[in-house]
């Protein structure tokens, strides 16, 4: 019997992204192959600016979440109808033919993966950190480098806990590497570096720190947002 085709659905949360979300989505529809992207799905979790308007302006599926960004992806993976599931930040840009590299991969056997990732930065300090992410450790994962993943194990696995306002893509991704078999593909994704340029290169990378050496302590999703919020979103 011949196997269904696989597609993928395109996960994005957003919260007050009006700045970026249009360029993405532009960014998207002209570097993927649409034989294999069902649809872009924007999660937004209580925008005040102009994001949704600008999101349903660009032809994709919007809807609505609770704030937090592991409720709006699990609620994203709710409403996608595709075999794969691709979550994506905002502020973060795929490779080209994207699509082509993922479905390459599941065809495989590679159920959930990320690419690699540069900075839009030329910091020698950023870039350092970014050279990481090109080996296979869970310490060298993060949200930035986007990750895939089939629905299948996305729900065996009971997708994002929602406890965690912050650090849900590393806590997800640790037990993912617990469970499955975690692949790093082989092109990069380039995300900004705006959050380092507001809040300072060397104090954002040291909060960071702070926080996965507090989650590796034993930390409660709770005491790692309120560290994020008296050190890093003041």
């Amino acid at each position: 019997m011949k196997q269904n085709k696989q597609n993928i659905s395109i996960i994005i949360p957003v919260l007050n992204e009006a700045d970026c979300i249009g360029k993405l989505i532009g960014y998207l529809k002209q570097n993927y192959t649409s034989n294999y992207i069902e649809e872009i799905i924007i999660v937004d979790g209580g925008s005040t600016d102009n994001t949704i308007a600008i999101a349903s302006a660009n032809g994709v599926t919007v809807i609505t979440s609770e704030k937090g960004r592991a409720k709006q992806l699990n609620r994203g993976a709710a409403c996608a109808k595709s075999s794969i599931l691709y979550f994506l930040h905002a502020d973060t840009f795929p490779p080209k033919n994207f699509g082509n590299s993922i479905i390459n991969a599941v065809e495989k056997g590679n159920q959930v993966g990320c690419f690699q990732m540069k900075f839009d930065s030329d910091s020698r300090f950023l870039n350092f950190f970014a050279w990481f992410s090109r080996w296979n450790y869970k310490i060298c994962r993060g949200g930035d480098q986007s990750l895939f993943i089939t629905k299948d194990l996305f729900l065996k696995t009971n997708g994002f806990n929602e406890r965690y306002m912050i650090y849900e893509d590393n806590e997800f991704i640790s037990r993912l590497y617990k469970t499955s078999h975690f692949t790093v593909l082989p092109l990069h994704v380039k995300t900004s570096a705006r959050k380092y340029e507001e809040k300072g290169k060397f104090r954002l990378q040291y909060h960071f720190g702070i926080i996965h050496l507090k989650k590796y302590l034993g930390a409660s999703p709770e005491k790692l947002y309120d560290y994020y919020k008296r050190n890093i979103a003041v």
